[in-house]
């Protein structure tokens, strides 16, 4: 059995968003999840709990520093948005494409004196692609 190889492991140093092609470097976190609403089947003579796949819901994070008024003009429009994660060290990087993102909620203000204004906004998005997978060679 070969061991882990440690460089492989992937830094989020590297995870970089896309939002209409353009880097947005203010935002150091990423979060998106697919969650399954499933379905239980209880069948005649099977003592197991069976389960059908449902309809499915995609919801994220995105948080980082406020640098400008780009997440408030964008309001509650739908828009796609790109993370992208590649160690220098990696198999390679990956790039997930998240479809009709939609903003939960608009932070207008959030600041207090002597600190870093940091911005947080949660949505939801509607289907994915795996456009670059990490492959292990």
């Amino acid at each position: 059995m070969m061991s882990l190889d440690a460089s492989r492991v992937i830094l989020g140093t590297y995870g970089s968003v896309f939002i209409g092609g353009e880097w947005q470097t203010n935002f150091n976190h990423l979060e998106a999840n697919v969650e399954v609403q499933k379905k239980e089947l209880n069948l005649a003579g099977d003592p197991w709990v069976r389960h059908k796949k449902g309809a499915m819901k995609g919801t994220g994070t995105l948080s980082g520093f406020k640098v400008t008024s780009d997440m408030i003009a964008r309001g509650f429009n739908k828009f796609s948005l790109v993370s992208k994660l590649g160690d220098p060290d990696s198999y390679g990087f990956e790039r997930i494409t998240l479809n009709n993102v939609m903003l939960d909620k608009l932070q207008l203000a959030n600041w207090t004196a002597g600190e870093e204004v940091k911005e947080e906004v949660s949505f939801t998005f509607e289907g994915y692609t795996l456009n670059d997978p990490i492959k292990a060679n």
